[in-house]
């Protein structure tokens, strides 16, 4: 099946070459089309990051629906649904580094609102930057390393086999409606709850189970697949099955507290750092893996540009890069204002100019790794959070050691992790996009100017997003006000990361337990891969299921045994059924999420109290059975072909 596929993709890529000659790329219609699904699905995973702490590639969801809605048009072809895919899948990227950082900036207290000047400048320029690191990248990963890129892969199926009619776009719809109405009446209606679970005391500890009720984790589930989603649930299970037990007697406990209450509290205070130490070593595990390859990859690709800077031979369109000059002067232009945001923040100039170093390293290393691991687990597995967390870790213990602290210190951890953030994510995105393009017969620098307005578009509308999702919901704490707020995971921990550095009191114990298991899930993840086995154990899905509350690992695995029983379903049938199915959970999410967003103004408008709630609730058992029948549809989705769908090429 692989060689097949391999085969018709490398004649695909000939003959797009061929045709690329003189087909359109930037036409009016797919750069409106692209900046303004980048908006949407880059919303939308701004709710699905701040609810699950976790993002999903826009990349394929995009392309179908590129496909449909430029073949309304008498002229459309695939090199321009490929760069519509290209600048949606960007505001999905910047989404995933705006949201896993800034949000920490109110969680400390250093903002009590989402500034809107600074929010944009930080995420688009962070952005940006992450687009400039990744054109001296693609040489290296793309060309050079030929690394797998899974869903840059997948995409260009995508657009090959869907080529003919846009097909899936209903797909997405139903998918979205369905998503929509499960957010209604959980939190419009209120009639149902956002999870169930329950706790109790086993002697003098304490015991707890829980799974979410949002189809939008099940989607998640479906879409990473059963080894990541296994591995999520397997790190819950680990700290809310055996690390809490093992803890609880230890913490004082009031007889009138709850045993959920009391469970809770050993997480927030202690256990969830467990996930913190496994992240760190992961992140440090990623680099050291992939840099000598990295290193090797990079200097080829310096090479070839002295080469055509020589005129030693021409250079083929398909291989035509952003001119170097242009990425330094647009690199200076987007330093710039950032020293003057972090000297607007921290109040010191020489802070921020040391900030803006720091900022400048960290961000090309951790682009560089990001990078290459979406070339080997995709986007929606690359371990952005891990590498954030290593980059807040670090700049905290170097700025306290410089005699950096009071407010300022976590303030500037946190301010140089986003804009690394930022750029870590967009760069692996982008470094799927030019795999696809590679593919298809893209020209490089089209690409890159498509990434660059995509990453710059949407932040114009992340702020006001934040801004809404705050005043509605809430963000990280819990407060009278808002008693169940969007737990914004990793923004939450690079806040306490941040402040515990220079409050001297992180729980250090905890962090060296992580940084132990982490070690030990690398150990295993080496055997297996020296075996050959499928099954891997990467060790940051491990962490971040440490990490996550029991519910959402518990949700998304729901999801992942979903897609496995669909593909034991659909053994030696081709992929086809898989791409229905990621389909119609990209609409649950962003359905789910896009109406999260759309909820949120007429409580905003109503002094925070939701007008809409009836007050009838909540129950769960509504919220049971809906999770049950979208799991349900989904199977059927992912197993059964449709009437009109022609055999896999691949078989």
């Amino acid at each position: 099946m692989a060689a097949s596929w391999g085969c018709a993709l490398k004649k695909e890529r000939q003959v797009s070459s061929v045709q690329g000659d003189t087909l359109p790329e930037i036409t009016l219609k797919a750069v409106v089309l692209g900046l303004a699904l980048a908006v949407v699905l880059g919303a939308a995973n701004a709710y699905l990051g701040l609810l699950a702490g976790m993002t999903v590639s826009a990349s394929i969801p995009a392309a179908v629906v590129s496909m449909a809605v430029l073949r309304l048009f008498k002229r459309s072809n695939i090199l321009e649904n490929n760069l519509v895919q290209t600048a949606a899948s960007s505001g999905e990227a910047l989404a995933a580094g705006v949201i896993f950082t800034l949000p920490a900036l109110i969680i400390l207290r250093t903002w009590d609102h989402f500034d809107y000047w600074q929010t944009t400048l930080l995420g688009g320029l962070g952005g940006m930057l992450g687009v400039l690191f990744a054109v001296p990248l693609r040489r290296a990963l793309v060309v050079e390393a030929k690394l797998a890129f899974p869903e840059g892969v997948a995409t260009a199926r995508v657009l090959e086999v869907g080529d003919r009619g846009g097909a899936g776009v209903g797909l997405i719809a139903i998918g979205g409606a369905l998503g929509a109405l499960s957010k209604l009446g959980q939190a419009g209606l209120g009639l149902w709850t956002e999870g169930v679970g329950a706790a109790c005391r086993v002697g003098n500890s304490v015991a707890c189970v829980a799974t979410g009720l949002a189809p939008a984790l099940a989607a998640v589930g479906f879409i990473v697949g059963i080894n990541i989603a296994v591995l999520v649930f397997l790190g819950g299970a680990a700290n809310w099955f055996v690390a809490i037990p093992l803890l609880a007697p230890w913490q004082p406990a009031e007889p009138e507290v709850t045993a959920a209450k009391w469970a809770e509290e050993v997480w927030s205070t202690q256990t969830r750092y467990i996930g913190v130490g496994a992240m760190i070593v992961g992140g440090l595990w990623a680099i050291a893996r992939m840099w000598p390859s990295l290193a090797r990859g990079i200097a080829s690709g310096v090479a070839a540009y002295r080469r055509s800077r020589s005129g030693a031979g021409g250079v083929p369109r398909t291989e035509r890069d952003a001119p170097m000059q242009w990425v330094g002067v647009a690199l200076a232009a987007s330093v710039v204002p950032l020293f003057f945001v972090f000297r607007n923040v921290v109040g010191s100039t020489a802070v921020a100019a040391l900030m803006a170093v720091i900022m400048l390293a960290a961000g090309f290393l951790f682009s560089a790794v990001a990078a290459y691991m979406a070339g080997i687990v995709g986007s929606s597995n690359n371990p952005i959070s891990g590498v954030t967390i290593s980059t807040v870790l670090t700049t905290a213990l170097l700025l306290l050691a410089l005699g950096v602290g009071g407010a300022a210190g976590p303030a500037a951890a946190v301010l140089i992790g986003s804009v690394v953030c930022c750029a870590a994510s967009m760069s692996g995105d982008n470094l799927q996009d030019f795999k696809t393009g590679h593919i298809v017969g893209s020209t490089p620098w089209k690409q890159q100017v498509m990434e660059a307005a995509g990453a710059l578009v949407p932040a114009f509308v992340m702020a006001p997003i934040l801004a809404l999702l705050l005043a509605a919901y809430g963000i990280g704490e819990k407060t009278l006000a808002h008693p169940k707020p969007l737990r914004a995971p990793q923004a939450t921990l690079m806040a306490s990361v941040a402040r515990g550095v220079f409050a001297k009191d992180l729980p250090w114990a905890m962090v060296a337990v992580g940084a132990g298991v982490a070690v030990g899930v690398i150990a295993l993840d080496e055997s297996l891969r020296s075996r050959g086995s499928r099954f891997r154990t990467p060790v940051l899905a491990v962490a971040v299921g440490i990490y996550l509350p029991l519910e959402l690992g518990a949700a998304i695995f729901l999801g992942g045994i979903v897609a496995w029983a669909a593909s034991r379903q659909r053994a030696g049938e081709g992929t086809k059924g898989h791409h229905r199915g990621v389909l119609f959970a990209a609409g649950l999410i962003t359905g789910e999420a896009i109406l999260g967003i759309l909820l949120a103004i007429p409580i905003v408008l109503n002094n925070g109290k939701n007008p809409l709630d009836l007050k009838r609730g909540p129950y769960a058992l509504p919220g049971v059975l809906l999770v049950l029948l979208v799991l349900y549809v989904l199977y059927l989705i992912a197993t059964r072909p449709s009437r009109t769908e022609a055999p896999d090429e691949d078989r």
